[in-house]
């Protein structure tokens, strides 16, 4: 936060302050940010929005984000912690999107930004503007009640957006929206790991390649399957192997090489120690079988 400096709970600033928006990057604090004029691409993971005056986009801690904007846009970004804003929800900022709306109904922008296009017009419009530049005021001269008053006209503005899109976020909701995010964000490493069996898979660039951070990736992979991702990438690597050998001729260091062992021999103990058997041995038992 461009202002967190003297304030680390809270910060809000314009398009007159420098800004990384531009550039892909992650945070480990909330963030809203309001288009007030001109047009925009936001990029979220893997998904894309178009923004127009009135449009708000909301970023989960730890979310790769950035935002293309046109010359000449105006616009507003309120970042804040995850205390700041509920101060008694004790919960891993990875582990959000678990979170019941009943228990926290003004994380429901964040959790399903990916599914939704949040926009407001009329006096709405003109209600967060005016919420905007109340938060800039009392934060710049930060006083007696300011943290109570900047953090009641964020939950009106975000308040403001939920009455909004109430009946697409209660859908979005009961569809369980977040697992199928988390679902198709495996996916795309999954495709990653599998194009590069060959060549060795960090968890970086797999992270990059879905457009997640990769403690996010690393959190997720650990929630959804219980296993870490070194383990993942081994176990899929020894699935290719097993097709590898019972479905071609080729030799087995030629296998191991395909699925990103340099040595051979390290690669059979690696295979042994998962199914107990060695891969000439599993290759001739396949071949008797068929």
């Amino acid at each position: 936060m461009s202002d967190r400096v003297t304030n680390t709970d809270f910060g809000i600033h314009d398009e007159r302050t420098p800004t990384r928006i531009g550039q892909a990057h992650r945070h480990d604090y909330f963030q809203v940010q309001f288009t007030l004029a001109g047009e925009a691409v936001s990029h979220i993971g893997a998904t894309r929005h178009k923004l127009v005056p009135g449009s708000l986009v909301f970023v989960l801690p730890f979310r790769v984000h950035r935002v293309q904007r046109d010359p000449g846009s105006r616009f507003c970004v309120i970042n804040f912690t995850r205390r700041f804003l509920r101060p008694e929800l004790d919960v891993d900022a990875l582990d959000l999107e678990d979170v019941p709306l009943d228990r926290a109904p003004e994380l429901a922008p964040f959790l399903f930004q990916e599914f939704a296009d949040f926009r407001l017009q009329g006096k709405e419009l003109d209600f967060a503007e005016t919420a905007c530049r109340r938060m800039a005021e009392e934060n710049g001269k930060r006083r007696f009640c300011s943290i109570e008053l900047i953090r009641a006209h964020l939950l009106l503005l975000i308040g403001t957006v939920c009455r909004k899109h109430e009946r697409e976020l209660l859908e979005l909701a009961a569809g369980k929206a977040q697992r199928r995010s988390r679902r198709d964000a495996l996916m795309r490493v999954m495709r990653h790991v599998r194009e590069h069996f060959s060549h060795r898979i960090t968890l970086a660039d797999a992270a990059a390649a879905a457009e997640l951070s990769p403690n996010y990736l690393a959190h997720l992979i650990k929630k959804e399957t219980g296993k870490t991702f070194v383990d993942l990438v081994t176990e899929r690597r020894m699935e290719k192997a097993r097709e590898l050998l019972t479905h071609t001729t080729l030799r087995i260091g030629e296998i191991a090489a395909a699925v990103g062992f340099t040595d051979e021999g390290y690669f059979a103990r690696r295979f042994r120690q998962k199914y107990r058997v060695a891969p000439r041995q599993f290759r001739a038992r396949a071949t008797t079988s068929r």
